[in-house]
């Protein structure tokens, strides 16, 4: 390419920055799901006041205000958010249902970056029932694979998509994790709804889960 044809170009892209930045009513801002031709993909929701809370009808409701807004004469807009931790895509601490781990610092910052990214396997978990330890058995995950995605009827009532919080949503049973645990190598379970564990077995499952620090990523 030629310095003059460079230049060309260089002050097209500028022009069209100065363009962009002086507002547009018809800018849209780009959402990928997909990148680097199905390298990445992005399967976390976006926050917005719609999504459920645990235990709330409401939604999450107003999590972002603006205290600081260029149109209020600010020099930049500068947000405040706030909602709980357990909202929308997350992991789970270890801390959040030992209180050992909790006090002795162990974070989400403490979890293993090498379990949480990479090539995961997507698995379809039978639409009538929770994951038990016998559907864990026939989804015959092979050795060696340490990520999956859980995929269930969560998915197909988009749940993650009403307001109102489920409590019916599938998630594991107490014997279902532990057989996830002493019979496969997966270091990283996610799953389609607010929490891994089925509602009759809160605590049980993700005591199962954190006790060995598997990371629980949820919804997906």
């Amino acid at each position: 390419m030629k310095p003059g044809a460079l230049l060309s170009v260089l002050a097209c892209a500028f022009a069209a920055v100065i363009w962009a930045a002086n507002g547009d009513d018809n800018l849209v801002p780009p959402r990928r799901e997909v990148y680097g031709n199905g390298r990445i993909f992005d399967i976390s929701h976006r926050y917005q006041p719609e999504m459920p809370e645990w235990e709330s009808n409401d939604g999450i409701g107003q999590f972002l205000w603006l205290p600081k807004s260029m149109k209020n004469g600010s020099l930049a807009n500068n947000s405040e958010m706030k909602f709980p931790t357990h909202t929308g895509t997350h992991v789970d601490a270890p801390g959040h249902v030992f209180d050992h781990y909790f006090h002795a610092g162990f974070d989400v910052d403490t979890l293993d970056l090498d379990i949480l990214n990479g090539p995961a396997m997507l698995v379809d978990v039978p639409r009538d029932s929770n994951i038990t330890a016998q559907v864990m058995k026939s989804l015959n995950i092979p050795r060696g694979v340490i990520r999956v995605l859980f995929r269930t009827l969560n998915t197909d009532r988009r749940l993650m998509f009403q307001k109102e919080w489920d409590s019916s949503y599938v998630g594991f049973t107490a014997d279902g994790a532990k057989w996830l645990v002493e019979n496969t190598d997966i270091k990283l379970v996610g799953i389609d709804y607010l929490s891994v564990a089925s509602y009759d077995y809160l605590i049980p499952s993700h005591l199962v889960f954190l006790k060995d620090r598997i990371s629980l990523y949820k919804p997906d």
